[in-house]
C-alpha cells in the first residue's frame, strides 16, 4: 500500500475518533460502541496493509500529526466515559448486593 493510501487510512481513523468524541459528549453510548468497532476495523486494516516501505518525510509528519490527534481524542473520550463507567459499576454492585440480600432473607424466612 502506498503512502497516500496509508495516510488516508489514518485520516479515516481520525475522523472516526472525532465522531466517537462527539458521541461521548452527547452520551450516545450505542453510537460510541458502534464507532469503536469501526475504528478497530480500520486499525486492523491499517496494521495488515501498512507496508515496510518508508513513508516520505511529508507523509511521516502527517502520520505523526494524525496520531497525536487520535491520542488526544482518546484521552478526551476516557475523561467522559470513565466517570460514567464508575457510576455504572456502582449501580451493578448495588443491585448485586440487593439481590444477594433478598436471596438471603428469602432463604431464611423459609425456615420459619
Amino acid at each position: 500500500m502506498d503512502g497516500i493510501k496509508i495516510i488516508n487510512l489514518y485520516e479515516d481513523i481520525l475522523a472516526t475518533t472525532n465522531k466517537m468524541l462527539d458521541a461521548a459528549k452527547r452520551n450516545e453510548w450505542d453510537t460510541l460502541i458502534a464507532l469503536e468497532r469501526q475504528c478497530r476495523e480500520l486499525t486492523q486494516k491499517l496494521a495488515t496493509n501498512e507496508t515496510e516501505l518508508p513513508l516520505s518525510y511529508e507523509h511521516q509528519q502527517k502520520k505523526i500529526e494524525i496520531i497525536h490527534q487520535v491520542l488526544d481524542h482518546d484521552a478526551q473520550i476516557r475523561q467522559i466515559t470513565e466517570p460514567w463507567m464508575a457510576r455504572l459499576q456502582e449501580i451493578i454492585s448495588a443491585n448485586r448486593y440487593k439481590r444477594n440480600l433478598q436471596q438471603t432473607y428469602q432463604t431464611s424466612s423459609a425456615y420459619f
